[in-house]
């Protein structure tokens, strides 16, 4: 008899779905990958425990891209001994700032969504996702297929995933404990998460591997899946520890 895959769980971002990992989890065939859905789940929180609860094996590994790395953060932080393998894409692991900082966060969102509900998701996604991608997307069937993955959400949704990410978690602190083979990715071009967070973020995690996607914005998995692919074998053929936190 076969032995099962062994499970990857790939967490989507913001107005994500199973889209986002298509590309790369199709280069993974050894692996049984599977795309959550957040529904109208509004806290990172909730989020996490949405994983946790539909995901009937004891370990796992698991990778989250934008917002999904930081539900993968909560995650591990509340269930370390299931995660035999972490892997944070163009993400950030900081609560909202304050002040100037907040408000401006706070104001583009907002103006985002007043933008989906009055013209549509599709439209809004126009404006939104030009900066998601490296330059010589815009236009290319890619991002049309970003465009319809937009599409196939719907604003309410989209003001329960603003209302997770302003109330997003500090996981600063935590970073230090995280002891499972662990990968942090960039897209060299990501103006979202830029690089120069992903090498602090990997300076702060014991082991942590740094791997740069080349030629890549934000939307790393779907620009290029092929790189992304080869770096997440490397870091799942990674011997796993207990998966604990101290």
């Amino acid at each position: 008899m076969s032995q099962a895959r062994p499970p990857l769980l790939l967490l989507p971002g913001l107005l994500c779905d199973q889209a986002a990992w298509a590309a790369t989890a199709a280069l993974l065939p050894e692996f049984d990958c599977r795309v959550p859905a957040w529904g109208a789940l509004d806290t990172i929180g909730a989020m996490a425990e949405h994983v946790l609860a539909t995901t009937p094996e004891p370990r796992f590994a698991l990778a989250g891209h934008s917002m999904g790395g930081r539900v993968a953060l909560e995650v591990v932080r509340r269930a370390p001994q299931r995660v035999s393998h972490l892997a944070l894409l163009d993400t950030g692991y900081q609560a909202l700032p304050d002040g100037e900082a907040a408000e401006k966060e706070r104001s583009g969102r907002a103006a985002l969504l007043a933008h989906a509900r009055e013209a549509g998701m599709r439209a809004m996604g126009q404006v939104w996702a030009t900066g998601m991608v490296h330059p010589d997307q815009i236009g290319a069937p890619l991002f049309d297929a970003i465009l319809d993955m937009i599409e196939r959400s719907n604003p309410d949704q989209f003001a329960a995933q603003i209302h997770a990410l302003l109330g997003r978690p500090e996981a600063t602190a935590q970073l230090s404990d995280v002891h499972c083979p662990t990968l942090v990715l960039c897209g060299r071009q990501d103006t979202w998460s830029p690089l120069a967070r992903h090498e602090i973020m990997a300076g702060l995690i014991p082991g942590a591997v740094l791997n740069v996607a080349e030629h890549s914005g934000h939307m790393s998995p779907m620009e290029r899946p092929e790189a992304v692919a080869a770096a997440m074998r490397a870091w799942l053929s990674l011997p796993s520890t207990e998966g604990v936190t101290s």
